[in-house]
């Protein structure tokens, strides 16, 4: 038997941190080792057969457990969650929800826990698109400009990672570690740094 943690993350390292944070915590209080993660970096508009969760359900064994943070992590439809549910049920692979702490086993009650999980996080992604989409013709009506300002960013993106920065500075961790911590660039690291004015300690 095998352990899979599936994660779907884009280029926004902190939710691929938070994913994984969620998973280990469920996996380590209900005994699901050793864990072998797969990250996924494709887009949800692919078929999940072609994306690496397609990978791992395809070549699943009886027995194998795949564990995901959140149901909408397996695709974009509730349509694509219900097909890869299914094909794992068929290959008698148990999937694990941390979020909802719920366990797919290919039960009826199972699956419309699925289904009413999936749809809502679909209605929940075209309510987003459409308030964006709104906002933008709004936006544009009212002649204000779009895009990146000109200048440097008033916000940066290390800015929700500061405690935990200064903190591996204080504890004399060297700067190319942290940004093996904080799964970032050492250019980005060293950047942010100077931009706040934040010397080793």
């Amino acid at each position: 038997m095998a352990n899979f943690a599936y994660l779907r993350v884009s280029t926004d390292h902190q939710d691929a941190k938070n994913q994984k944070l969620g998973v280990l915590d469920y996996c380590n209080s209900h005994t699901i080792t050793p864990l072998n993660f797969v990250e996924d970096t494709a887009s949800g508009k692919i078929p999940w057969q072609e994306r690496q969760i397609g990978k791992i359900v395809g070549n699943a064994q009886a027995g194998d457990v795949l564990v995901v943070a959140e149901i909408s992590r397996l695709g974009r439809s509730t349509l694509q969650v219900l097909e890869i549910l299914e094909a794992a049920a068929t290959r008698q692979m148990t999937v694990h929800i941390a979020k909802n702490a719920m366990v797919m086993d290919g039960s009826m009650q199972a699956t419309i826990t699925a289904t009413i999980l999936g749809l809502a996080a679909q209605i929940e992604r075209e309510f987003i698109s459409t308030r964006t989409k709104e906002a933008l013709v709004k936006s544009k009506l009212e002649g204000i400009r779009l895009g990146r300002p000109k200048g440097q960013a008033e916000i940066l993106k290390l800015d929700a990672s500061r405690d935990e920065i200064l903190g591996y500075l204080k504890k004399g961790i060297n700067k190319r570690d942290i940004t093996r911590l904080i799964e970032c660039a050492p250019s980005t690291l060293y950047e942010w740094l100077k931009r706040r004015r934040i010397h080793s300690y």
